[in-house]
């Protein structure tokens, strides 16, 4: 129940791309529209993830499960009935809000439902459905917008939410912290902050970043969460208890999982963009090419959880990094012409490296977490996801733009100089070609890019994690006090 609920988020995140075209014609949204289409989801699901997460500890992550999953469903019902473009970044606000309660459940409540033993298969599980979710995304949109209405996106996250709404209020048992003063300083500061930065994060390759604009909300978020932290410092019952971050597995994990973000976070941007541009596949061939990566992660999932009882986390996540960048590195001395075979080949590597890091990261990162804390933990890990695929897009977007860009001749028409999508509705075969051959520089820069920063988090996690095995959160004695 709780991957169902995890698979009903990632597979909405990504697949409102492949619908930006119809909604531009059957909806007539500008190109503004749809960036806020996509953003408001983001601004409001990042902003409150800390304030739900510590706020399910407080009165049942259980409760704040279903009604998570109570407004997620409500919101896209509402998106489907939608008839001006504002009405749906309305409604992808709401979707947001739904999300940010949602997320954090998920984790928390596996590490304190499934005892030592059983905790590692369910985190691996749980980050398999991440990993899947993301790869069957783009190929179940692919179909349904292939045979259906934009709309179809939307609607099937409804039956699904209804079915985990069921099944959690009669199957799941309910947990939570001790009973703690409320920090509403906290919630505000935090909210303020998070939402400032990934605002900027998100505008600025648009808006530019050194516009009034982008300087005023980094200004914002600087100051907000410089705030937080002195506030959480000094006050009795914090929301986020940062003594967390002096403990090494707890800080090794959270920056290690920020740098494999960010050196994955543009993967599927690169990839997409890739297989239909380049290789002229349709959105749902491409999704499918896409899903050796998740049946390899799937796989290396349980891989990474057996082994987990016999090698210990720095290990497994240190190896398993390395791993990813070798298939990184696959990706970047790909050509034109290459094809997708070695296209595969490095999807393979990057499935079996993330399977075998991603488990061993999460319980490294919540085996730190006290479970009274569960909630604000796993938010706080959701958190540091999020920013480091933020930032990646957000970067990595702008510079793969502007490789693109440099790459394209200086008489090639401005539209195709601007946008490979553009250089081949111009139909001309030079130009296409050109097109396809700057593309694939700037994917291969952004390969390179995945290297370092997955080699950076490798680098890390041996230095900073500690050696011995971390199987869980607590003792089972200790998680049997935090329940309900």
């Amino acid at each position: 129940m709780l991957c169902l609920s995890l698979l009903v988020l990632v597979v909405d995140n990504t697949v409102l791309n492949l619908a930006i075209p119809a909604l531009m014609v059957d909806l007539g949204a500008s190109p503004a529209d749809i960036q806020w289409i996509i953003d408001a989801y983001v601004l409001v699901f990042a902003g409150l993830l800390l304030t739900a997460g510590s706020l399910s500890d407080r009165y049942g992550r259980k409760r704040f499960l279903i009604i998570g999953l109570v407004l997620f469903g409500g919101a896209s019902l509402l998106a489907v009935l939608v008839t001006e473009p504002w009405h749906l970044i309305g409604a992808r606000a709401l979707m947001g809000v739904g999300g940010s309660i949602l997320m954090p459940s998920t984790l928390s409540i596996l590490i304190t439902v499934f005892d030592d033993e059983e905790r590692r298969k369910a985190i691996a599980a749980w980050s398999a459905v991440a990993m899947v979710g993301v790869i069957a995304g783009p190929t179940l949109g692919g179909f349904l917008l292939e045979h259906y209405w934009w709309g179809s996106i939307f609607l099937l996250n409804v039956p699904v939410a209804v079915v985990a709404v069921i099944a959690a209020a009669l199957l799941m048992p309910e947990s939570r912290g001790p009973v703690r003063r409320l920090d509403p300083v906290g919630v505000v500061l935090s909210t303020t902050g998070m939402s400032a930065l990934v605002y900027v994060v998100v505008s600025a390759p648009t808006a530019d970043w050194t516009s009034t604009e982008s300087l005023v909300a980094a200004g914002l978020a600087v100051a907000a969460l410089g705030a937080f932290v002195i506030w959480e410092l000094r006050v009795e019952h914090p929301m986020l208890p940062l003594e967390l971050f002096r403990d090494r597995n707890f800080s090794g994990a959270s920056f290690s999982i920020v740098l494999m973000s960010f050196g994955t976070g543009a993967l599927l941007l690169m990839l997409t963009q890739y297989l239909q541009f380049v290789l002229a596949y349709s959105p749902m061939r491409a999704g499918l090419a896409l899903l050796p990566y998740a049946v390899a992660a799937a796989v290396f999932n349980g891989v990474g959880a057996a082994l987990g009882q016999k090698v210990n986390n720095r290990m497994l996540v240190t190896v398993g990094l390395a791993v990813m960048a070798g298939g990184f590195g696959v990706l970047a001395v790909m050509t034109a012409d290459t094809g997708y075979g070695l296209l595969i080949t490095g999807l393979m590597l990057m499935g079996v490296g993330g399977g075998l890091a991603g488990p061993a990261a999460y319980a490294t990162l919540m085996g730190a977490v006290p479970p009274a804390h569960a909630g604000v933990g796993s938010a706080l890990n959701d958190t540091v996801q999020q920013v480091g695929m933020a930032l990646s897009i957000a970067v990595l977007g702008s510079v793969l733009a502007g490789v693109y860009t440099a790459s394209m001749p200086d008489d090639a028409p401005v539209a195709a100089r601007e946008s490979i999508g553009e250089a081949l509705r111009l139909g001309d075969a030079g130009v296409i070609e050109t097109a396809r051959e700057a593309f694939v520089s700037a994917m291969s820069l952004g390969s390179w890019v995945g290297v370092g920063f997955t080699l950076a988090a490798a680098t890390l996690a041996f230095l900073v994690l500690r050696p011995a095995p971390v199987s869980g959160s607590g003792s089972e004695e200790e998680l049997v006090k935090a329940g309900s």
